[in-house]
């Protein structure tokens, strides 16, 4: 009888320790299966990688220390985007050229935000590695498209190593993008949450004729080349990969900040309250010291906000909007789920406090990043209807607007 007690017991140890395997077994980015084909793609060639440190392997290798140290093509350097190769400058700050370990780091967001045409003559592909959030306005994704317009121009090849939306491959939201509305916060016809991977987001700018006009007054297209991940599959968050977070900004320390960042970056724009920038929790706090953050919850009780825990909090930033002040606040809190909607959830949010503090949406208000914030959102009519006392089922209509087409559109391009 013990006997057979045991072996039940051995093989309830077996089956829980195969399920603990299978449950952290780690998403293989693009630069593992380059690495595992020995570098097939680009062996011989002489390369420039557009990355920072976010670009790395499973095991937390950066690609540009991968790539350097290879003896099957010519590395050539690395082209930086905003916030620097290290991912510390602050948004909107020009990035000069540097040396790192030897390696030659060329900016791409100084007083030009393109590749050299004269640094493209040398190269013959580009490898794009970098950890986008999948938040249409992060300019990585202008960054991309610049360097794949370059490529067309100059016929070099351009290799992205695919990486997994920390978002998931599911959840799109916000409206699309106006025509008119382009700028390098939105370069694309894309909702501002767009579910896809950057592998994917490239084949689609690619394809959809994106890259502007060439002088044969045909679409742009470029050599494109998408080296899939293993192990990746749409359902997953950020915490289903197994990979580690390096920050893609210095506001984006943690895939939470990214989710936060999703539901209240458009608002930083326009100084409506603070959104924690500041604090040890960036994008996670939405208040100001006279807020009433009571009767906002109370507001949002009856509201179904999937994947989103709102609490009463306070919170001091060190620098930032009210710094050194103490802030009533609402704190976010993340539970991943499909039925996730930041940019929807974060105009209730708002749409909450314009009931609560009705004197801080006066159209009268003469606000600084009024701009900033049509191009974030990609659209005019936000802001308007917001401060113009528009019901809330109009303005939630305006930021839904596109959604439903787009979500044709980019099954195309699924590569998962």
């Amino acid at each position: 009888m013990i006997y057979c007690q045991f072996r039940v017991l051995i093989f309830l140890l077996l089956i829980s320790n195969t399920v603990v395997a299978l449950s952290q077994q780690t998403t293989l980015p693009g630069i593992d299966v380059l690495q595992a084909e020995s570098f097939a793609s680009i062996s011989g060639k002489k390369i420039l990688l557009l990355s920072n440190s976010s670009g790395r392997n499973s095991k937390g290798q950066s690609t540009l220390e991968i790539l350097s140290k290879s003896n099957r093509f010519e590395f050539l350097g690395v082209l930086a985007p905003e916030h620097g190769y290290y991912t510390a400058a602050p948004a909107g700050q020009s990035i000069t050229e540097e040396t790192i370990d030897g390696i030659k780091i060329y900016s791409i967001y100084g007083s030009t935000k393109e590749p050299d045409k004269g640094l493209m003559r040398h190269a013959d592909a580009i490898v794009v590695d970098i950890q986008d959030i999948g938040v249409r306005s992060y300019t990585y994704i202008s960054s991309l498209h610049r360097t794949m317009k370059a490529a067309a121009q100059s016929s070099k090849q351009v290799i992205v190593l695919d990486r997994p939306n920390p978002l998931g491959g599911l959840i799109v939201d916000g409206n699309v993008l106006e025509q008119g509305m382009e700028s390098f916060v939105g370069v694309v016809q894309i909702p501002y949450i767009h579910g896809l991977t950057i592998g994917e987001l490239a084949l689609m700018i690619n394809e959809e004729g994106w890259l502007g006009i060439g002088t044969n007054n045909e679409a742009l297209k470029c050599d494109l080349q998408v080296v899939r991940m293993s192990g990746w599959q749409r359902w997953m968050a950020w915490e289903d990969t197994g990979l580690m977070w390096f920050p893609t900004s210095p506001h984006v320390p943690t895939p939470d900040a990214v989710r936060g960042l999703a539901c209240l970056g458009i608002y930083g724009e326009i100084g409506l309250m603070s959104i924690g920038i500041g604090s040890t929790s960036p994008f996670q706090y939405f208040g100001s010291p006279s807020f009433n953050p009571k009767a906002v919850l109370k507001l949002l009780e009856k509201e179904n906000l999937q994947g989103l825990h709102l609490s009463q909090s306070r919170f001091q930033p060190f620098y930032g909007m009210y710094s050194n002040k103490s802030i009533e606040a609402v704190l976010l809190r993340f539970a991943p789920n499909q039925d996730f909607r930041p940019y929807t959830w974060g105009l209730k949010l708002v749409l909450a406090v314009r009931e609560v503090h009705p004197d801080l949406f006066k159209s009268e208000t003469k606000r600084a990043g009024i701009d900033m914030f049509h191009k974030v959102t990609g659209t005019k009519d936000l802001y308007n209807a917001l401060f113009n006392n528009l019901p809330d089922d109009v303005v939630l209509k305006i930021a839904n607007r596109g959604v439903e087409d787009f979500m044709l559109l980019r099954s195309k391009y699924f590569l998962y």
